[in-house]
């Protein structure tokens, strides 16, 4: 799970920002596409967003592909299958 936070980004010149952050729409999608961002959140009231990212070694390098890096705090929470959801999931109860 990663929270993105990217406030800092909204302290750029407007022209800079709107440019940043269509790039960054540009490439959310193609992450979107390769099946890497696998679900996205944006956070009400905030300028921030959580994601369910999918990768197996590379998360670090799929971070720092986002033109919204340098102006990004980022929150990476590793997440793993909880034991009763496998079993529902498998059809044990």
């Amino acid at each position: 799970m990663v929270q993105l936070n990217t406030s800092r980004a909204y302290e750029l010149p407007a022209e800079d920002r709107k440019a940043l952050l269509e790039r960054e729409r540009v490439r959310g999608r193609e992450l979107m596409a390769e099946g890497v961002l696998r679900h996205f959140w944006r956070l009400p009231g905030k300028r921030a967003d959580l994601g369910i990212w999918t990768v197996a070694d590379a998360l670090e390098e799929a971070l720092e592909s986002l033109p919204v890096r340098p102006y990004a705090d980022i929150d990476v929470t590793p997440l793993a299958t909880h034991p009763m959801t496998a079993r529902v999931r498998s059809g044990r109860n």
